[in-house]
């Protein structure tokens, strides 16, 4: 029988529920080597010759063996690269005359979003019309991980060209949420927010162009943090800026310690600020400033969007913690522009996010891609810069008035809870963009921050009781301050602890 655009689609068979898989046993120093244990702390082990890289990456192997075939958050396993690159990382560390000598992150599984290029594996940006010839080179980003110490893990899922905020494709199949299978983990990182959460890899890689590092956050119970534009820089600058590179993590001081691997000047980039002076580690671990104006938004930004009360909950227990702590909520509204303007440039802009990726079979491509396609080359060069000029316009009125009211802004990341799998289908067979329009309450809080290019993180801070799934809590702060998110994180962290909180699977 033919599906109805409007039915979730689910399994014709429950999913069973995934055993925990046990620790392995290790020293007294490092009791256990579980699947959740931070990557900073990981790293400080294998620093210790407490574990051992190859070690590391096998937990990994195994619970990708377990928990992917259900969950899909892999696109690309090439397990013998990965047990090549952890024995050259265990040898590294025998070798090395001082812990000291060693990168960062050294021996640290991590997986790359399947939208970069990782050199000598396929890059299919979600698509079935992509080629699946190996990258010649690893973008700068990739690299910076590298450099640092990772071992790349892999890569996961995302939608096609991420486009859209789940993973539900033709190429890729359906990445589902570890909290509960039958909804959606967010996206464009789709497989990131997975594989972290399901603790398949402690820490993953992710872009974000209009929340898709934010959103799998919020979906998966994650901190996810979008830098400033320009931050962090990939081989070319991404959709007009809109677009950059992060990483979900369980933790804030995880999340601070890939910045400061991430966030380095780039001589070749069209847009790249020096390298930061200081530490974000050691940024993050200072108190933030007394009092700080805390503006909140819970009103949806698009007019005719709900905003689920288990979201603005999530905002209450963190204007709560943060008023313990000191700071004041100010009744200011952020300048918002109005909808259909702001709507109309990002649009503009967004409809290009597939130029210069290669296509093999054009035609497999998916219909609201082509739909955006075909929307982009109908606009000429003339009105496309000025909707970017537009755009960078309404950015700035935003941001002046950011500045001049707030220190910070919490908002709800989402306007919902995670939506079912399939539920983005409705009115898709007659009109392919329905797809972005039921889309809409996942990214109406997060975009806007891509167009000002502000940093914002989304915090794992309260739980939905009658669904048991995670609700994030977006932060935003000016431009260039990422130390103060993050003192402000690590100040929640604490007051509202959530490591601790495992999904079914783990």
């Amino acid at each position: 029988m033919k599906r109805s655009p409007t039915e979730p689609t689910e399994p014709t068979e429950p999913i069973e529920p995934i055993e925990p898989i046990e620790p392995i046993e290790r020293s007294d120093s490092f009791d256990s080597l579980d699947s959740f244990t931070p990557a900073v702390e990981l790293a400080a082990a294998v620093r210790r010759k407490e574990v051992s890289p190859v070690e590391l990456a096998e937990v990994c192997l195994r619970r990708m063996d377990e928990l992917d075939p259900r969950l899909n958050a892999f696109c690309h396993r090439a397990d013998d690269d990965v047990r090549k690159a952890a024995a050259v990382a265990a040898d590294h560390v025998v070798r090395a005359a001082s812990p000291d000598d060693l990168p960062p992150f050294h021996g640290v599984p991590l997986p790359v979003k399947d939208l970069v290029d990782v050199a000598g594996w396929p890059t299919t940006s979600g698509s079935a019309g992509a080629g699946r010839a190996p990258a010649p080179v690893s973008d700068p980003v990739v690299r910076r991980f590298v450099d640092a110490g990772f071992v790349l893990l892999g890569k996961t899922t995302t939608s096609e060209f991420g486009a859209l905020p789940f993973t539900e494709s033709e190429a890729l199949g359906i990445s589902r949420n570890p909290w509960d299978p039958y909804r959606t983990p967010g996206g464009s990182s789709s497989g990131a927010g997975v594989a972290v959460a399901a603790g398949m890899a402690p820490i993953a890689h992710a872009e974000d162009g209009g929340g898709s590092i934010r959103i799998p956050a919020s979906c998966t119970g994650l901190v996810g943090l979008k830098p400033t534009r320009g931050l962090v820089g990939n081989a070319t600058v991404v959709v007009e800026g809109l677009g950059t590179s992060g990483v979900v993590t369980r933790t804030v001081a995880d999340t601070a310690a890939a910045l400061d691997v991430l966030a380095r000047h780039d001589p070749g980039a069209w847009w790249s600020p020096p390298s930061p002076r200081g530490s974000f580690t050691a940024a993050m671990a200072a108190e933030p400033p007394a009092g700080l104006r805390i503006g909140v938004l819970t009103d949806s930004p698009v007019d005719g969007i709900g905003v689920d009360p288990a979201c603005v909950t999530a905002v209450e227990v963190t204007l709560r913690a943060l008023e313990s702590a000191g700071h004041h909520v100010v009744d200011t509204a952020l300048p918002l522009p109005p909808t259909d303007e702001l709507i109309a440039a990002f649009t503009t802009i967004w409809n290009v996010g597939a130029a210069g990726i290669d296509l093999a079979e054009p035609e497999r491509v998916e219909p609201h891609n082509r739909a955006l396609r075909e929307a982009a080359r109908s606009v000429d060069s003339w009105a496309y810069v000025e909707a970017v000029q537009r755009a960078q316009h309404l950015s700035r009125r935003i941001v002046e008035g950011f500045v001049g009211a707030f220190d910070l802004l919490v908002t709800p990341t989402m306007a919902c809870l995670p939506p079912r799998i399939g539920a983005w289908r409705a009115g898709t067979e007659d009109h392919p963009l329905a797809a972005l329009l039921n889309s809409y309450p996942m990214g109406v809080f997060t975009s806007v921050f891509n167009v000002t290019g502000q940093p914002a993180v989304s915090l794992p801070v309260h739980h939905d009781e009658a669904t048991g799934l995670p609700v994030g809590v977006q932060l935003v702060a000016a431009p260039w301050r990422e130390d103060l998110l993050l003192q402000v994180s690590r100040t929640l962290e604490v007051a509202l602890p959530w490591n601790g909180r495992r999904p079914p699977v783990g």
